[in-house]
């Protein structure tokens, strides 16, 4: 290696370092950047309809989103929020009547239960007891963090100052970024980010009708199984759908623990209910609006989860999902085509079959113009 290959090596390794210890910050701008590209189509939409500058556009989508952010915080927020500090107090006592219920069942087993499975009973009252102690001592700090922590404040105030800075000129961040990549690779990369922006609209939107139609069913089959405080489990229902396979699981454990102080047969009931909501939404209407998706397979889905969760914290399992997308695509650009495609080696058999990867993105007909990036 050359003396300047060295030192690009030591520039990147510092880069990264640097970038690691300010990985939260790093976290917000990405974050920043999918709210903006959701946003920037909405600008986009406007200008093409009805012919607007981009100014003008811009203003209009920061005013549609300040008044849709009013008529949440005086219609939806109050109810959501005065449910669910009902449901944190609930949830405790759910946990105990459910160690009442096998105290009872050790005491008078059923004749069809066998004897020699009677000795796992006796710890699993203990165990409750000590989940609803945890539980209540985490549930009961959980909304007064979320409400006196000036951190998570000053963190969306930063990602809607960050959100508005780019939406008036993307435009500007997109080429300074490019000019990050050598000069023979800019054009190159400029069309992996295209890709990388409709990856994340496609994904943004069927994910965000996919999180509406499942805090809809909830909230109507809740309701027809009188359990309380519906508007908060379903609403509950549609945020944890943002984050794959761990979120339709923790949005059940409210619902579930609130509907044993009613019966065990209603706590059956909703867990079948939830059970069903994430069959039909998985295998039908998730594929049904997802289409253009960009297709991320489900064990990859959870190893970027463990992944990101684990180096980056609780904002990291949230942006699991956009980050992997971001990835896959630029792996399967960057790397797969660019530099293995090219290298010209033989096909991979497995079973005697070619491996096909995934059809590349052609770039659209109706690309964005450089200004409108």
């Amino acid at each position: 290696m050359k003396l300047i290959d060295w030192i690009n090596l030591v520039a990147l390794g510092i880069a990264l370092i640097i970038v690691w210890q300010f990985r939260q910050i790093v976290l917000l701008m990405f974050a920043a950047v999918v709210i903006t590209i959701a946003l920037n189509s909405l600008v986009r939409l406007f200008s093409r309809v009805y012919g607007w500058p981009r100014n003008r556009s811009v203003l209009v989508t920061a005013a549609l989103v300040l008044l849709g952010t009013f008529i949440f915080l005086g219609l939806v927020l109050p109810l959501f929020v005065s449910q669910f500090q009902q449901l944190l107090l609930l949830t405790p006592k759910g946990f105990e009547q459910l160690g009442t219920w096998f105290e009872a069942f050790q005491t008078n087993p059923p004749d069809w239960f066998p004897e020699q499975d009677l000795r796992v009973i006796p710890a699993l009252p203990d165990l409750l007891r000590q989940a609803a102690s945890i539980g209540s001592t985490v549930f009961g700090n959980f909304l007064t963090f979320f409400s006196s922590s000036v951190a998570i404040l000053l963190q969306l105030l930063l990602l809607l100052v960050l959100t508005l800075m780019m939406l008036g000129n993307p435009s500007a961040y997109r080429q300074l970024l490019l000019r990050l990549f050598p000069s023979n690779y800019r054009r190159r990369a400029d069309e992996i980010l295209t890709k990388c922006e409709r990856s994340l609209m496609f994904w943004l939107g069927g994910v965000a009708l996919s999180s509406i139609f499942v805090a809809t069913i909830s909230f109507v089959g809740l309701v027809l199984l009188g359990v309380p405080y519906a508007f908060a489990h379903a609403v509950l229902a549609g945020l944890f759908n943002f984050v794959p396979n761990l979120g339709p699981t923790l949005s059940a454990v409210f619902p579930v623990f609130v509907a044993l102080l009613q019966s065990p047969g209603t706590a059956l009931a909703v867990i079948v209910l939830y059970v069903l909501i994430q069959n039909v939404e998985s295998y039908w209407f998730s594929p049904m609006v997802m289409q253009k998706q960009v297709s991320l397979l489900p064990a990859a889905t959870l190893v970027s989860q463990i992944f990101f969760a684990t180096f980056l914290g609780p904002v990291g399992l949230v942006l699991a999902l956009p980050l992997a997308v971001v990835c896959k695509t630029w792996i399967e650009e960057a790397w797969i085509i660019d530099v293995l495609d090219r290298a010209g080696g033989d096909a991979i058999e497995v079973a005697s079959e070619p491996v096909e990867f995934s059809p590349v993105l052609e770039r659209s007909e109706t690309a964005l113009a450089p200004e409108d990036r």
